[in-house]
């Protein structure tokens, strides 16, 4: 008797077969629709984008460097060596800083120095101007003073010698009266002599009246002259004074007791 499982075997085969030509002749029909169909061309409005300038955009994180190996560990005498240097090198940082602060202390102190020689120079100056000053003003006062003094003394010592003339001239007026036609006989030689000692000069004038102060000496020497009150000028002056020491020595008195070393003369030449 003949399984049902050996009946299906041919069927399932059969179907099979069946599915597979449908399927080629279903694909055959495609491939001839879609070459009859024209193609349509599509259009693609593309804009190029830098990615860099996107919101939100990263870079790709750089690569990451080889790992590199570790240099073998220093030895002992690389480490002082290593020492030696950081010491010296901080030992010229401190040499160059000690260096440095001393340049500028020295500046420091030169500005400083300067400043008072300066100072102490223009203190020294104005001592010396002060100083000056008050030198000359002492000068000028005392020369002020001298001056001063010396006019106050030449005003006494005229005053003191037109004192004197006048009491002279009051003493020999006296003697005169008292003694007489001697007395006024003496006189009158004495002019005589000096008017014959006279020069006149050009500018003399008749009429000239001038009082003489005569000092002599015992024997009649004249030492001073002195012209007082004259009508007559300068050169009148001094040719009387030269007439009276070129008559010395004076006429004696007729009497001794008329003798006076201080002689008023009231010469009136002719």
């Amino acid at each position: 008797m003949q399984r049902a499982s050996d009946r299906w075997i041919p069927v399932s085969l059969a179907l099979l077969l069946h599915g597979v030509l449908v399927a080629a002749l279903a694909y055959g029909w495609m491939l001839f629709r879609s070459e009859q169909t024209p193609k349509a061309t599509l259009a693609i409005d593309a804009t190029v984008v830098d990615a860099r300038t996107l919101p939100g955009a990263q870079r790709p994180p750089p690569p990451q460097p080889a790992a590199a190996q570790a240099p073998p560990p220093p030895t002992p005498e690389e480490l002082a060596e290593r020492a030696k240097q950081r010491e010296e090198a901080h030992e010229r940082e401190e040499a160059q800083k000690a260096a440095e602060q001393k340049a500028v202390e020295e500046k420091q102190a030169a500005e400083q120095a300067a400043q008072t020689k300066a100072a102490d120079e223009a203190r020294k100056a104005e001592a010396q101007k002060k100083a000056e000053a008050q030198k000359k003003a002492a000068e000028e006062k005392k020369a002020a003073e001298a001056a001063a003094a010396k006019q106050k003394a030449a005003e006494e010592a005229e005053a003191a010698e037109e004192e004197a003339d006048l009491k002279r001239s009051l003493a020999n007026e006296d003697r005169a009266a008292s003694a007489g036609p001697l007395l006024a006989k003496w006189q009158a030689q004495i002019s005589a002599r000096i008017e014959r000692a006279w020069i006149r000069p050009e500018s003399a004038r008749a009429g000239i009246q001038c009082i003489l102060n005569v000092t002599q000496e015992r024997d009649g020497t004249v030492t001073q002259v002195r012209v007082g009150d004259c009508n007559g000028d300068q050169a009148v002056r001094q040719s009387i004074e030269q007439a009276v020491y070129r008559a010395s020595p004076l006429p004696p008195p007729p009497d001794p007791s008329l003798f006076d070393r201080e002689l008023t003369i009231h010469f009136t030449p002719h």
